[in-house]
């Protein structure tokens, strides 16, 4: 199972608010290559770590490709840069921000040009819940817990910081 994660928080010139412009990069994927084969809901989601930019909008997606991981990442990052994507401080605002969560059972070496699977994903509500909605019986590749007790092991409350929600 090949997952990507899904966010912005910024208006898109090009697009509009979050969502649309999360739905436009669905297309963007389509052309590139990348078959969407299940998607999550938009969630809405504080910043991580906290601070007063705009809320997120995230989701998840399973795909089939014939992009290899690297290439895929390329992909991604194309899209990224055709939306407006920024990059500068980290985790700052964005238009768009797509990360390849999991490639099959793939694992790398941190510090790579890719981790696989994403080095941050377990600590994410964010990435969590959508994910539990498409892939329900996941597995980390890494430490062999299931998606019900990644979720079980955050903290959802901490300062807001882990708050998702389904959008409306």
């Amino acid at each position: 199972m090949i997952l990507i994660g899904l966010g912005a928080n910024l208006v898109s010139k090009q697009f509009g608010a979050p969502s649309d412009t999360l739905e436009a990069a669905l297309l963007a994927l389509e052309k590139n290559g990348v078959t969407i084969v299940a998607r999550s809901r938009w969630y809405k989601s504080a910043p991580v770590p906290v601070s007063d930019q705009p809320w997120f909008v995230n989701g998840v997606i399973a795909v089939a490709t014939q992009h290899s991981p690297e290439p895929l990442l390329d992909v991604l990052l194309e899209i990224e840069h055709e939306f407006g994507r920024e990059r500068g401080v980290a985790n700052a605002a964005r238009v768009l921000d797509l990360d390849l969560l999991a490639y099959g059972s793939q694992t790398s070496v941190p510090g790579g040009r890719l981790d696989l699977p994403h080095p941050r994903l377990e600590n994410r509500a964010f990435v969590l819940l959508p994910l539990a909605e498409i892939a329900p019986n996941w597995c980390h590749p890494v430490t062999k817990q299931g998606i019900g007790s990644l979720i079980s092991a955050l903290d959802l409350d901490k300062d807001g910081a882990q708050m998702a929600e389904p959008c409306d």
